[in-house]
């Protein structure tokens, strides 16, 4: 924060500031920014998300429901009421459960770099579960063909995102940026768009005939869900 020009003093009164705001209720990016602004506290480049961030950190706040189709903040204790302490055992343990449920197979390494826990605290969580593989496979030859979104969650949560991207390691970019994809037997195919509302594919190498007419039959789907 202090490189996007905000103090400590600025983000402590940020923080506190946010906290007041979402007290009446849920509120966008926009109207946070303005609570902020009329504060005083720096919100240009990314100050403001990681006032936010902060604020969020602190368990002060979390992402709850759609307003206006934007994803609001709200406060913790409003959208998720009283937290009661957990015995940190079985917190790892539920949190091993919970992980694997959504990205297993995966390994101890993959826990870590996740969650932001240490190695010895992914393996105890990973103890006993299933799923819990030294070398995970990603590879589904029955899987069929399919276009996912930006910032899919397939390539979030490894060490080592290769066994789906490839050599193609612009599809998540430098700066972070995660491209939607084509996926054909748990391998990036392509990247795709959507201007003017028509998906439009950009393959990384010729596909067959089948897995051309099963892009298209998603992206025919992609486009009805997304206009309707």
């Amino acid at each position: 924060m202090r490189q996007e020009g905000v103090s400590e003093a600025a983000a402590e009164k940020g923080v506190r500031r946010v906290g007041r705001a979402l007290a009446d209720g849920p509120l966008g990016r926009g109207a946070l920014r303005g609570v902020l602004d009329r504060a005083g506290v720096p919100t240009a480049g990314q100050a403001f998300i990681h006032v936010v961030m902060l604020a969020s950190l602190r368990g002060l706040v979390v992402r709850g429901p759609v307003v206006d189709g934007e994803q609001a903040f709200v406060l913790v204790a409003d959208w998720l009421g009283l937290l009661r302490p957990v015995d940190r055992d079985r917190a790892l343990s539920e949190l091993g459960r919970r992980y694997l449920k959504g990205h297993g197979p995966a390994d101890e390494r993959d826990l870590a770099k996740w969650a932001g826990i240490t190695l010895r605290d992914a393996r105890a969580a990973l103890t006993d579960r299933p799923w819990a593989v030294q070398t995970p496979q990603y590879v589904d030859a029955a899987a069929q063909p399919k276009l996912l979104g930006a910032f899919d969650p397939l390539l979030h949560g490894w060490v080592d995102r290769t066994p789906v991207t490839g050599e193609h390691a612009g599809i998540v970019t430098d700066n972070g940026l995660f491209r939607p994809i084509a996926l054909v037997e748990g391998r990036a195919v392509g990247i795709w768009s959507m201007p003017d509302g028509k998906v439009q594919l950009a393959p990384f190498e010729p596909a067959t005939r089948p897995v051309r007419e099963a892009l298209a039959a998603e992206a025919a789907d992609v486009e009805r869900f997304l206009g309707s």
